[in-house]
């Protein structure tokens, strides 16, 4: 099992960034898909997640300016983030779960830094 994720980097405040992670190895469509990410300093927190029936949950410091999405055809799963702020600095990291309680799979993370 291996989830590839991509698409990081530096923006400023108020920019976007979209994150991507591909899995390979499991059944993409079956797993709970979510985005996780570790600020300096600060213990890993849920930022997103969508479940096989494509339900969306979100942390609620990025409500109304994070979108996560699924593309089930292309094992896929992603993580638009618009209006960024310098607190959402951190390394972002994808992991799949067959159910809450689930053996979870991890990506490798990939880092995003937003500038003030």
């Amino acid at each position: 099992v291996q989830l590839q994720a991509s698409g990081g980097g530096l923006a400023q405040t108020g920019g976007s960034l979209k994150l991507s992670c591909e899995a390979f190895g499991i059944v993409f469509s079956a797993h709970i898909m979510s985005w996780y990410r570790r600020a300096p300093g600060k213990q890993r927190e849920l930022v997103a997640s969508i479940t096989s029936g494509s339900i969306e949950n979100y942390h609620d410091s990025v409500k109304g300016r994070f979108t996560i999405s699924r593309d089930n055809a292309k094992n896929t799963v992603y993580l638009e983030m618009n209006s960024l702020k310098p607190e959402d600095t951190g390394v972002y990291f994808c992991k799949a779960q067959r159910h809450p309680f689930a053996y979870a799979f991890w990506g490798q993370g990939t880092l995003v830094t937003v500038s003030s």
